[in-house]
């Protein structure tokens, strides 16, 4: 296939909604943070980084996929090495969790990598041994080789990325084509080993789910949630206008550039804007499992289902904890808080997806 016929069949429609997204996502971390002093440049920074992602999305899609199951096993062992370093080395940035480490003068946050250095693992696994995962022997080992990854996570303490990455695996396995008496023992031993769970969680965690259920329980940690709410309220339908919102440039809501962002976007774009957001995200979602669906192999399915899973998951998970409809898990939403880690992955994996619709041999899309 040329060159030429290769461009044909990359996904315009998803690379235009992505870009859009990012655009916006610059937009609104620059209003969330444009009148704060330490915060002032971050919009400049989450441009380098959307650039930065865009050529890597690019490179991403030229490649073909195809290659990645050659590294697919490297890839893993690079993640638990990556994992290990934080667990030894790790900072902090003053969140109290270690989760990040420095390479270069650089600081980098594994596990936002790490979940695309997964679904390729996964992917390669899963198709790989696709007429025998029936067998109990290949799953145990798959559950096994997670196990290190998901425990070193959970370490860090990372909650939120930890149910994250569970996700993930849960919707490839599940995809991947195992049998229904091996879903009801994975469900059965999940049920079995929560109470185990529940003894090793660290106190944050337990305050985050307390304060969900109870905001009276503690005032002070319930207050983002509430001028979280406050905010999306204050939108109305249309919302206060672009750099106009009071809980945002009042600095009452915190975390207002990460976390808290589509609160920002309802406040100052209204419900009409927030809606918006979350349809392309949905957009992006749909044509991703389009791609899927289009794909000529079992691996190049299984990566883009994985892409799909991720965006998914993180945008219920943060417009829920946004809304009080699920507990705060610092999860971000995807190509819109900001976060050069977050953003640079999220691109990448894009260009995976791409590359998968790029060389396809099932129909054109209409």
């Amino acid at each position: 296939m040329t060159g030429r016929q290769l461009w044909r069949n990359f996904d315009w429609p998803l690379f235009v909604v992505v870009l859009l997204l990012t655009g916006i996502g610059i937009a609104m971390v620059y209003s969330a943070t444009e009148n704060t002093v330490d915060l002032n440049g971050y919009w400049r920074r989450q441009t380098v980084f959307a650039g930065v992602g865009l050529v890597a999305l690019l490179i991403a899609a030229l490649i073909d996929y195809r290659h990645l199951e050659l590294l697919a096993p490297p890839a893993f062992l690079l993640f638990v090495l990556l994992l290990l370093a934080v667990f030894f080395f790790g900072e902090t940035q003053g969140s109290g969790s270690q989760r990040w480490v420095s390479i270069g003068g650089i600081l980098v946050q594994p596990t936002e990598l790490g979940k695309f250095l997964l679904i390729i693992f996964l992917a390669w696994y899963l198709s790989w041994f696709h007429d025998r995962m029936h067998r109990i022997q290949y799953l145990l080992v798959l559950l096994l080789l997670l196990a290190g990854p998901l425990a070193l996570i959970y370490l860090q303490p990372n909650l939120g990325m930890t149910i994250t990455y569970a996700f993930l695996a849960g919707t490839l396995i599940l995809v991947g084509g195992i049998r229904y008496w091996q879903l009801f023992m994975l469900t059965g031993g999940a049920v079995a080993a929560f109470p185990l769970f529940l003894t090793t969680m660290h106190s944050y965690m337990w305050e985050r789910i307390t304060v969900f259920l109870d905001p009276a329980s503690d005032r002070d940690a319930a207050f983002n949630i509430e001028q979280a709410m406050i905010a999306i309220g204050n939108g109305g339908w249309m919302g206060r206008g672009f750099g106009h919102g009071s809980q945002n440039q009042l600095h009452f809501l915190r975390v207002r550039h990460t976390d808290f962002l589509y609160s920002v976007i309802a406040e100052e774009l209204g419900w009409v804007g927030a809606m918006i957001v979350l349809a392309l995200l949905c957009f992006v979602i749909w044509r991703l499992l389009r791609i899927a669906d289009l794909a000529q192999d079992h691996f190049g399915r299984l990566l883009s289902v994985g892409v799909a899973a991720i965006i998914f998951f993180q945008m219920v998970v943060n417009v829920g904890m946004n809304m009080s409809l699920l507990p705060v898990t610092g999860l971000t939403l995807p190509f819109i808080s900001y976060g050069g880690s977050s953003l640079i992955s999220m691109l990448l994996a894009i260009g995976l997806a791409e590359s998968v619709v790029m060389r396809r041999h099932k129909i054109e899309f209409q």
